[in-house]
């Protein structure tokens, strides 16, 4: 049995830890930071660091990375595509990896940087920063239609596979998928949970693409009403799902 829990970092990251009760091994998914694994490891002295998944190159993934391959000897998982510290084995798209027994499928999600990947296993997606609760990566590096298209392909995932994004910032992205989606009881329900899990100093995820699909704009662009609001925000007929997307996100990235 593998148990999924996070490490918080920084202001608003979360690292990733799976660990697996029968061999007392675990692996940890974008550890920007060191810190938070070296204490929790220095907490559980009988468990050790065997495995290092990374979605994509920014710091706040990757900074503890080559610290704790130094101290733990794991190996490192990252996009070949991608400048990634201490990486030993480079993946692609459609690539399959073994980790704590698990296997692990590869996508290529490029959008928020190039060569960024997630890692799915059947009813689990690491997704980094490309799919938020609520929301989206920005794009650093990628199109609008690279990003559209790297949302679609995680939304044909089964509806029930729980979504381990890296930020909490879904509040803030429920604030925004609201001015969207005003009338949406969907959102106006999730926007009540998060506001008594955040109050209470809970996190907000995991969350499942069944919840995503029926309250976050970027996976909504096929409504009506959300190509209605992005057509009224850039004046004009978004005709393609990529083109609705591309207006929502330039509304986000000044929201």
């Amino acid at each position: 049995m593998i148990q999924i829990s996070a490490l918080p970092a920084f202001t608003d990251n979360y690292i990733w830890l799976l660990q697996d009760h029968r061999s007392h091994r675990c692996a940890v998914v974008d550890p920007g930071d060191a810190a938070p694994v070296l204490a929790w490891l220095a907490q559980h002295p009988d468990w050790s660091l065997s495995d290092i998944l990374v979605t994509h190159h920014h710091p706040d993934h990757v900074g503890g990375v080559e610290q704790l391959k130094q101290v733990s000897g794991a190996k490192v998982y990252g996009p070949a595509n991608e400048k990634i510290p201490a990486r030993d084995v480079a993946l692609n798209d459609n690539d399959q990896i073994e980790v704590l027994g698990w296997d692990f499928d590869v996508l290529a999600v490029p959008g928020h940087t190039l060569g960024h990947i997630a890692f799915y296993h059947h009813g689990l997606l690491f997704c980094g920063d490309t799919l938020f609760a609520a929301g989206c990566g920005r794009l650093f590096e990628g199109t609008p239609e690279q990003m559209y298209n790297s949302l679609e392909r995680l939304a044909a995932l089964p509806a029930d596979t729980l979504v381990y994004c890296t930020h909490e910032y879904t509040q803030s992205n429920l604030r925004f998928a609201q001015a969207v989606e005003p009338d949406n009881t969907d959102i106006a329900e999730r926007v009540a949970k998060v506001s008594q899990l955040r109050a209470g100093g809970k996190m907000t995820l995991p969350s499942t693409l069944a919840l995503e699909k029926l309250t976050n704009p970027f996976l909504r662009t096929a409504e009506t009403s959300v190509k209605q609001k992005a057509d009224e925000r850039n004046g004009r007929d978004n005709r393609s799902g990529s083109e609705v997307f591309a207006s929502l996100r330039a509304w986000k990235d000044t929201f």
